[in-house]
């Protein structure tokens, strides 16, 4: 950090995370101006401390501090989610026409729809005549196979981040959990056919400014408990989401041919 000889710091975190940790470091590294979101008070630490309501989407949480440390969107920008413009193509081989993406994995369990019920929902969009595209990343290989046996085509470990976004970008609707699949998707306009855990709010962390339909038990037990493997067994609040309102989701959200 002392190395970089910034002028200035903004600290980005989330709701449930502490600026100071990094905050101290920049301070010693002498960074002369630091703002961030601290709920805790930061001493010397901050000299911008921002602070915002319980339940602001993260990124509008975040484009608020970067207003209070002085940089406010042009007033003729959107505050949206947007990728650059020259990511490249998608992978080759794709097959033609319309297309939906189901997207089985997750960064952690607690947020991922089960293998057997993302394959009966492979199963079910096959049967109402859409192509199914399964993809994951080179260490989900497994899971995406099993996934896409049942009426799809694996892309398991076949896509970088950049071709996967390529990929969203041509699907009609995208199949998700709570993962980063779903936020590449609102970057790109893709429409969401959200598997959300309760365990964090969705109105926070649910995909942002894209159509969505919401899917799972919102009132399920592990409803806010942040937790990173499964609290209930059984994983109910996504074992019971029916492969028809699945189906009926993407009928509903799927955009029209160009």
């Amino acid at each position: 950090l002392t190395a970089v000889h910034a002028d200035e710091a903004v600290v980005f975190t989330s709701y449930h995370q502490s600026p100071l940790p990094l905050a101290l470091l920049l301070r010693l590294a002498g960074v002369p101006r630091i703002s961030a979101i601290s709920d805790d008070y930061p001493g010397s630490l901050l000299d911008v401390r921002h602070r915002v309501p319980v339940g602001v989407p993260e990124p509008e949480r975040a484009l608020s501090l970067a207003a209070a440390a002085g940089f406010a969107l042009a007033g003729d920008d959107e505050p949206a989610l947007r990728l650059r413009a020259d990511l490249g193509p998608a992978p080759a081989g794709l097959p033609d026409g319309p297309y939906v993406v189901v997207h089985p994995g997750s960064s952690v369990p607690a947020r991922a729809c089960p293998a057997e019920r993302c394959a009966d929902i492979v199963a079910a969009l096959a049967a109402d005549g859409h192509r199914v595209l399964v993809t994951g990343g080179a260490g989900e290989r497994d899971l995406t196979a099993r996934v896409a046996a049942a009426g799809g085509v694996d892309l398991g470990g076949r896509t970088g981040l950049a071709e996967l976004a390529a990929v969203i970008a041509g699907a009609d609707a995208l199949v998700v959990g709570n993962t980063g699949p779903a936020h590449l998707a609102a970057a790109v306009g893709t429409p969401v056919v959200s598997l959300f855990a309760p365990t964090v709010p969705y109105g926070q962390w649910g995909p942002y400014r894209v159509p969505a339909v919401r899917l799972g038990d919102a009132e399920a037990a592990c409803r806010d408990t942040r937790a990173a493997i499964c609290p209930v067994a059984g994983h109910p609040c996504l074992t019971g989401v029916d492969p028809a309102e699945v189906v009926a989701a993407v009928r509903l959200l799927a955009r029209p041919p160009t």
